[in-house]
């Protein structure tokens, strides 16, 4: 590496390699301990299948035997890293059975995932793949699965207490680095889950195994296992995860554009405006905040316009991933996230997984029918929401909803009306600290406004209403 070179602070675990930065390059060094596996996982044609299914990253060799490295490659880039637990339970699911097929396929070849951690698959143009090209070992046969506990831990536990207990406990993941333990799974999974041979003996039993062998010296190379038993065990574990199964039911939110108090001329409008603020500004990426089932987003990922589709309700990222399978839509990535407490970085020395601002900014940022919940519900005041909003976009598509709206009213019911500053000219003042205001235009049959904005830097030329 040069002076220019950085590592990457997640990839520090592995002996084998690491990731690392040059010159704004995305490279990863395989160390030459990893040299047999690395060579054999060419060589056998392993890595030619993954690829070609899709199953894993492509890379290109750009150097050997330098600098203490076994060989220099540069791996295709994914374009937003996102984390387990910032995903629904349809994305989860799906990539554990991703994980499951590449081992399975590993085996073919005689090699073996020494790695089985979620965070290992990133989705690209709608679907997992592996990220870690040196998550491979040569196949010994007799020997167990030595990512077996892991993968129990980071997919299959979760999973089951999505499934069995509450999708929402995905987001022990952000507390449990490592994948969630698998005594509190246990404890935590209902009576239910005992009669399913899978759960009882992946989770409970595993979970029982674990504590009574926790300060006993084990001696693995006595546990043979032959690799048909192996295969079972695959096969086992990957008939429990399809046998798990979570249907959104009706939420507030996964069903709010059946009770929203838009016409269907304010709704056209609506999409109308957002279409043309798009082909004015043409962004790189979009994040839509508080997307709910991907509506607006679609405008975007429809002009190509890769698309994170953020929303805080389980069901209503699931049902938007369900849409994007079902008609394969690659530009968009449903994923939860609670704009009150978005992902921090966490991790050793909070650096192993970026914060959602240290993973932006985003070209342009969509908050919709979103600025009354964080004011008004979340009591966040203007100038905190327009300076959070400068940290992750360039430019802003925001709509204001004034105190007359139905859906404002609605939130007020059940609270004293304390916000005074709640309406459209401390909105603009606040929002004109940290941007210009480029365009406004009244959604028609609505009190809502819609505004194009762009952060303020000493590039920017002066604001031109239109």
């Amino acid at each position: 590496m040069t002076v220019a070179a950085s590592r990457i602070p997640s990839s520090f675990r592995d002996p084998s390699g690491f990731l690392f930065k040059e010159d704004g390059t995305l490279y990863r060094q395989i160390n030459r301990v990893y040299r047999e596996h690395y060579e054999y996982f060419i060589e056998s044609g392993l890595y030619k299948r993954l690829v070609e299914e899709k199953l894993l990253i492509s890379h290109e060799e750009i150097s050997k035997e330098q600098n203490g490295a076994f060989k220099i490659i540069k791996p295709d880039i994914i374009p937003f890293i996102s984390y387990p637990y910032e995903w629904c339970f349809g994305q989860l699911k799906d990539a554990a059975l991703t994980t499951l097929n590449i081992q399975k396929i590993a085996l073919e070849y005689g090699m073996s995932l020494k790695d089985a951690s979620a965070y290992n698959i990133q989705f690209l143009n709608g679907k997992p793949i592996l990220i870690d090209t040196l998550s491979f070992e040569k196949y010994v046969e007799g020997e167990p699965w030595v990512a077996y506990r892991q993968f129990c831990q980071h997919f299959l536990a979760p999973l089951a207490l999505m499934a069995l207990t509450d999708a929402r406990l995905n987001q022990l993941a952000r507390v449990y680095i490592d994948g969630i333990p698998l005594d509190m799974a246990s404890r935590l999974l209902p009576l239910k889950s005992w009669v399913k041979f899978s759960l009882l003996s992946h989770i409970h039993f595993h979970a029982k195994s674990q504590k009574h062998f926790a300060d006993k010296q084990v001696n693995v190379k006595l546990r043979k296992l032959s690799k048909v038993s192996l295969l079972g065990i695959i096969d086992n574990l990957e008939n429990a995860i399809k046998a798990l199964h979570w249907r959104p039911e009706e939420t507030e939110w996964a069903d709010y554009y059946d009770y929203t108090n838009y016409s269907s001329t304010s709704f056209e409008h609506k999409k109308s405006i957002i279409s043309n603020y798009l082909e004015r500004i043409n962004p790189k990426t979009v994040w839509d905040l508080g997307a709910n089932t991907g509506i607006f987003s679609r405008i975007a990922s429809k002009k190509a316009i890769p698309t994170l589709s953020f929303d805080i309700d389980p069901a209503a990222v699931e049902k938007n991933y369900i849409e994007c399978r079902k008609h394969g839509e690659t530009n968009i990535l449903p994923l939860l996230l609670d704009l009150t407490n978005p992902s921090p970085s966490i991790g050793w020395a909070n650096e192993e997984r970026a914060s959602l601002v240290e993973r932006g900014p985003a070209d342009m940022v969509f908050a919709l029918a979103l600025i009354h919940h964080l004011a008004i519900s979340n009591n966040l005041p203007f100038d905190k929401i327009a300076s959070f909003l400068s940290k992750i976009c360039r430019f802003l598509v925001i709509e204001f909803v004034p105190k007359n709206d139905s859906q404002v009213q609605r939130l007020l019911r059940s609270r004293e009306d304390i916000f005074t500053d709640y309406d459209q000219e401390h909105f603009e003042s606040a929002l004109s600290n940290y941007f210009l205001i480029l365009d406004y235009i009244k959604i028609e049959h609505s009190e809502r406004t819609l505004y194009l904005m762009e952060k303020q830097n000493l590039n920017n030329s002066e604001a031109i209403k239109q």
